[in-house]
C-alpha cells in the first residue's frame, strides 16, 4: 500500500499532475470518474494567497468526490510560503505539494518553481520551513536539475526526505529543456534503489500509454505515475491503464458519445465554476484534445473556439456526435 503520511493510495496509484488552467475542478472530475487515485490543483501563487487575490484564491475549491487532493503552491519568499501553507491548511486538502518544477520564465525568474533548482541549500531550508509549519503532510514535485551539468536529484531526494517530506514527484526532465526531448528516467530509478529512501517516488514524463507506463512500472521500480499532458482530451488514460495493469488488454478507444459526453460535461461544469464567460474562454484549449484524429473535425472547432454562446456549443457538440457517430475511432 502506498502511503502519503497517513493518505492511502492504493497499491500502484496513478496521479493526475498539476497543470495550470488545466487541472481545476471541472477537469479533475473527469479524470476521478476514470479511475485518477491522486489529483493536484493547479499552482498557486503564494503571493496571490496571502494577498487574498480572487484567481488564487479560488483554486483551493476542493469538492468532496475529488479526495484525496494535494493543493499545489509556488513561492520563493520563506515568509510567505509560511504563510501560505497555514492558508492552504484551512482548505483542508489532504495533502500540500511544493512545485519546485515548472520552468516558466516568468516563475523561474523568481527564483520560484524550477528556478531555486539553481541553489539547493535554498530549496531545502524553504521546503523545512514549510513542513514546520503545517499539520498536512507535504510532498515536492521538481525536476533533474536545472541543466545537464546539474542533475543533483538523488542529493535532492535525500535531502527533502531528511526535512520532512512524505512523497517526491520527479519529471525526468532538467529546467533547461523544458518539455523538449525524451525524458529521462534512469536517476529516478536509481532514487528508487537507495536503501536511505522510505517515501514513495511516483515518476512523471512521456506516460502517454498503457504499454509504456507498464514498461516504466517494471523498468524504473516506482511508486507511482504521475500523468499529465497525455491526460488534456484524454482523461480516460487512467481507466485504460489500469485495464492493461490488470488483464494486459487494451481497452477500445473512447467512442465519439463518449468523447462527446464528456466535453459536455468539462463545458458545463466549466460554466458553473468559472461563470459564463471564463467558462467559455477557458474550455478552447480543450476542444482540439476531445477530437484530435476525426477528419474534417477542423470546421467544428473553428466554431468552438469562436462562439460565445453556451448553447451554441452545446448545439456544435451534437452535431459532432451526429457527425461521426459511424466512423471508426482511431487510437
Amino acid at each position: 500500500m502506498v502511503k502519503i503520511g497517513d493518505v492511502e493510495l492504493g497499491e500502484f496509484p496513478l496521479l493526475l499532475a498539476p497543470m495550470e488552467d488545466v487541472s481545476d475542478p471541472p477537469f479533475r472530475a473527469l479524470c476521478k470518474a476514470q479511475g485518477c487515485d491522486m489529483m493536484y490543483s493547479e499552482f498557486i501563487s503564494v503571493e496571490g494567497l496571502i494577498r487574498d487575490a480572487d484567481k488564487s484564491v479560488q483554486k483551493l475549491d476542493i469538492y468532496d468526490y475529488e479526495r484525496p487532493i494535494g493543493i499545489q503552491i509556488f513561492g520563493a519568499e520563506e515568509s510567505s510560503m509560511m504563510r501560505a501553507a497555514e492558508i492552504v491548511e484551512e482548505a483542508q486538502p489532504e495533502v500540500l505539494d511544493i512545485n519546485y518544477g515548472c520552468p516558466v520564465k516568468k516563475v523561474v525568474c523568481k527564483m520560484a518553481g524550477a528556478g531555486i533548482l539553481q541553489d539547493i541549500d535554498r530549496m531545502v531550508s524553504l521546503t523545512e520551513s514549510v513542513v514546520k509549519s503545517t499539520k498536512l503532510p507535504v510532498t515536492v514535485k521538481t525536476r533533474l536539475g536545472w541543466d545537464e551539468k546539474t542533475k543533483y536529484i538523488e542529493e535532492v531526494a535525500e535531502r527533502l526526505q531528511d526535512v520532512g517530506i512524505k512523497a517526491l514527484s520527479i519529471h525526468g526532465r532538467t529546467r533547461k529543456q523544458m518539455y523538449k526531448g525524451e525524458a529521462d528516467w534512469t536517476l529516478i530509478g536509481k532514487i528508487k534503489e537507495n536503501p536511505r529512501i522510505h517515501i514513495p517516488i511516483f515518476g512523471n514524463g512521456d506516460i502517454d500509454s498503457p504499454q509504456k507506463a507498464k514498461e516504466y512500472r517494471e523498468r524504473y521500480g516506482v511508486d507511482g505515475i504521475m500523468i499529465g499532458r497525455a491526460s488534456i482530451g484524454n482523461p480516460w488514460i487512467f481507466r485504460e491503464i489500469k485495464h492493461y495493469f490488470a488483464t494486459g488488454e487494451l481497452l477500445v478507444p473512447p467512442s465519439i458519445h463518449e468523447r462527446v459526453e464528456a466535453a459536455r460535461e468539462h463545458l458545463r461544469f466549466s460554466l458553473s465554476w468559472k461563470g459564463p464567460k471564463l467558462g467559455v474562454l477557458e474550455m478552447r484549449r480543450h476542444y482540439t484534445n476531445y477530437f484530435r484524429s476525426l477528419p474534417g473535425v477542423k470546421e467544428y472547432r473553428k466554431r468552438l473556439v469562436t462562439e460565445f454562446e453556451p448553447e451554441v456549443l452545446y448545439s456544435v457538440l451534437d452535431e459532432i456526435e451526429e457527425r461521426y457517430a459511424e466512423v471508426e475511432i482511431i487510437r
